[in-house]
């Protein structure tokens, strides 16, 4: 049994101060006031659940692109542990169909192995429109091979499979087959317009990668995928790089106001400069530079981000003035029910998973637990 003295428990919900949180095993096993005083070096500042990423391409020097292995998604989950995310949706960029099999061995044996923090498989392409490409490399995207692609979807068997894709380039019904698989649909890098994003929700897709970029805008007469993202006539949640480069703050207050916070959750579409100091990183081919928390291709092109989660909810509170719990919400429940995992994860409550991040006041992280046990 691990006990945690905590100054102010947010539980997922609401805030509550002076609590004592017991851990048992992998679990949540009591949370209660606490009635004696004790020393102030004896508290955590804040308790809150961890962080749930559902877009991370790399950390630590390695991009999952470059080393789609076991080794590979333990390095990366153990860089990014340090900025509070207790789990995460390992994101294979647009790459050969071989890169993606050996993506979907490594992620399956993560699963079958217990892997902490790791909870599936994003594929993010190749059926993308090049019109909206972004960083992705254009001779990598196509369109779908079903009868291969159907063989590299049973990570659903263990975990959680994402896909996205531009609607306007897959065949009439691949969106629902894709849902019938139990896969989540995301619409992103694409050029589809108003009318065929809604198309696509109407299908099944229920997420928006990285909401305005890589994406059709809204205008006064075509409101664009972004146009489609922002509508609240279906549940869909939109992911936000939060980091101030991809979307401007402003930006970001307008979406939060239209969308709800309850239906954004932050990601950081991180690459492998997240817990490296390096400047300079390869990528896919290319070269990629690192200045002032800002990752670009020699051309300017942005490739991924260089964010983690800590600093998206700090931003969150700073630059788009959301409240603390909000933001808490938007880096850790929403994902959560985003993913449909909002009965382990996303809260502090008894039986749930104890993966937990420790804050200073400055929301600066402290300590992480994965699964009970303290990994950083």
């Amino acid at each position: 049994m691990t006990e945690l003295n905590v100054k102010r428990l947010f539980d997922g919900e609401q805030w509550l101060t002076n609590q004592k949180v017991s851990i048992l095993e992998d679990k949540i096993d009591d949370i209660r006031p606490i009635e004696q005083p004790i020393p102030d070096s004896d508290y955590i500042d804040i308790l809150a659940p961890g962080f749930i990423d559902v877009h991370v391409n790399g950390g630590g020097e390695i991009l999952f692109n470059h080393t789609p292995s076991l080794d590979a998604l333990k390095a990366i989950i153990k860089s990014h542990a340090q900025f509070g995310t207790v789990a995460m949706m390992p994101t294979l960029i647009s790459d050969d169909y071989d890169i993606m099999v050996q993506a979907h061995e490594a992620v399956c044996t993560a699963l079958k192995q217990n892997v902490g923090g790791i909870l599936g498989l994003h594929y993010e392409g190749p059926y993308l429109n090049p019109i909206r490409k972004g960083v992705h490399n254009e001779d990598k995207l196509r369109a779908p091979n079903e009868e291969r692609l159907f063989k590299i979807l049973d990570v659903v068997k263990q975990g959680k499979l994402m896909v996205t894709l531009a609607p306007e380039k897959v065949p009439q019904g691949f969106i629902e087959k894709l849902v019938n698989e139990a896969a989540i649909v995301c619409i992103g890098h694409s050029a589809a317009t108003y009318d065929e994003a809604m198309a696509a929700v109407e299908s099944g897709a229920r997420g928006f990668t990285h909401i305005f970029n890589a994406m059709t805008p809204l205008t006064s007469r075509e409101p664009g995928v972004v146009g489609a993202a922002l509508q609240n006539r279906a549940k869909t949640w939109c992911g936000l790089i939060a980091d101030g480069h991809h979307v401007h703050p402003a930006t970001m207050r307008i979406a939060t106001a239209a969308k709800g916070c309850e239906h954004i959750m932050l990601v950081t579409d991180a690459i492998q400069s997240v817990g490296s100091d390096k400047s300079e990183l390869p990528f896919l081919g290319k070269k990629i530079h690192r200045k002032n928390g800002k990752v670009t291709t020699e051309d300017g092109t942005l490739a991924g981000s260089d964010l983690d989660m800590a600093s998206a909810v700090r931003n969150t509170i700073n630059l788009i003035q959301r409240t603390p719990a909000e933001a808490l919400q938007m880096a850790s429940l929403r994902p959560a029910e985003f993913l449909g995992i909002d009965d382990r994860f996303g809260r502090i409550k008894t039986g749930y998973q104890a993966s937990m991040v420790a804050l200073n006041q400055n929301y600066h992280v402290d300590r992480t637990w994965i699964d009970g046990k303290q990994v950083y």
